[in-house]
């Protein structure tokens, strides 16, 4: 490393914990606008006289939007000052959203929420290496978790508060409110991200195909796939499972849904710790304990205590995976592709929606042909499948060592 490399990166890290907090705030105004929608699709349908299953398409498209958008967009921006780029980022955070309170049809909505989703994908893969790039090696895992306790918190507060205000002022309200998020989020990031960011190489587009050719790093992506995937089978039908198999009121659900999700919060910051060392020896652990404890909620869940202690401890879970997943990948792309680390971080991030999108799609089939309570079970199987992909993977990592 140069002399004049050396300050800048020191000084960078310096600036950590202020910039790390400027990119949680980010991805605070993100994850609410992602999930936001599930509680709107009521009113959204009502409002522009649709039906509920076109309505859904405001969330699967935002899930394609990130899925596809991220690793091209980030790839074409890969040039960019990584500054520069997070404020652009959030102005199109901003357009989207706005234009999606501005809507007068469904069509100029869905368009607002794919363009929306587009900013999403390229945030949370720059998010990561800029936040794996701001503290010491060994704490890279815990930074990326600080950047995606946002992400948490807005499961936990930003989409309960968002559905609250458009039942009570009307979905455009919601968006409305999101978009001033995204102000919030560009000051932050103004005033508290350093200038003297580590710049990424710049990419080839031969670089970036030896992602696709690179089998530790396809491996790991089937493994965020699978692992983080996986709970979303059982997750996405976790209201219905609440109502009718553990009997519950819908009143009483909506406070163990924010219970679950202060689960989720905790989880994410005692997985940020745990993978820092060995992201795929902690991965391991996480992903066997998640498998069992899916399994057991399928025979708890009629149960009320024993049932919410287990959906808690599946909340726990859901998230400890995240940083370890995404510092797996910056670290095997900085060994294998380093002129393209942002690229390999946002296709981790497409991963991630990839396997939202299984998640449901495989929970929907078991609900409509066997029944809720198989859910949990069958999401235990394809998190295992992540449990034995991992073995794999510290296989081949050993081999090399």
């Amino acid at each position: 490393m140069s002399s004049m490399a050396q300050p800048a990166q020191s000084s960078a890290k310096k600036g950590g914990t202020p910039a790390l907090l400027a990119l949680a705030i980010s991805a605070f105004g993100i994850g609410t606008t992602e999930f936001v929608p599930v509680g709107l699709l009521s009113s959204i349908a009502d409002d522009l006289s649709i039906s509920i299953t076109l309505a859904g398409l405001l969330i699967s498209g935002y899930a394609m939007g990130v899925a596809f958008g991220a690793p091209i967009l980030t790839a074409l921006t890969n040039k960019m000052s990584r500054k520069s780029l997070l404020m652009l980022l959030m102005v199109i955070f901003i357009v989207g959203n706005s234009v999606a309170a501005l809507s007068t049809s469904f069509s100029l909505l869905l368009v607002a929420r794919i363009i929306t989703a587009f900013s999403h994908g390229i945030f949370f893969s720059i998010g990561s290496t800029i936040a794996a790039d701001l503290v010491p090696e060994n704490k890279r895992a815990s930074a990326i978790s600080m950047m995606f306790t946002g992400l948490t918190v807005a499961t936990v507060t930003g989409v309960p508060l968002g559905t609250f205000i458009g039942q009570h002022f009307g979905w455009r309200a919601t968006f409305w409110g999101v978009a001033l998020l995204g102000i919030v989020a560009i000051i932050a990031s103004a005033i508290l991200v350093p200038k003297n960011l580590k710049q990424a190489p710049p990419s080839k587009f031969s670089d970036q195909l030896k992602i696709l050719k690179n089998g530790p790093l396809l491996l790991a992506f089937a493994i965020t796939a699978l692992g983080y995937g996986g709970t979303f089978v059982a997750f996405t039908y976790l209201s219905p499972i609440l109502e009718k198999v553990t009997g519950f009121a819908p009143s009483s659900v909506s406070i163990l849904l924010l219970v679950y999700g202060i689960a989720v919060a905790i989880g994410n910051t005692v997985g940020g710790k745990m993978a820092n060392k060995n992201p795929l020896k902690a991965l391991f652990g996480m992903f066997l304990i998640q498998a069992i404890i899916l399994i057991v909620l399928s025979f708890t869940a009629p149960f009320k205590i024993v049932g919410v202690a287990t959906i808690f401890l599946m909340g726990l879970l859901a998230f400890m995976n995240v940083p370890g997943l995404q510092v797996l990948v910056v670290n095997l792309a900085e060994k294998y592709v380093p002129s393209a680390v942002n690229v390999a971080s946002a296709l981790n991030i497409a991963a991630f929606n990839l396997g939202i999108a299984i998640g449901a799609f495989v929970g929907g089939l078991i609900v409509d042909s066997i029944g809720l309570i198989h859910t949990p079970w069958i999401g235990g199987v394809m998190v295992f499948g992540a449990v034995l992909l991992t073995a794999w993977s510290r296989k081949l990592e050993k081999k090399e060592q």
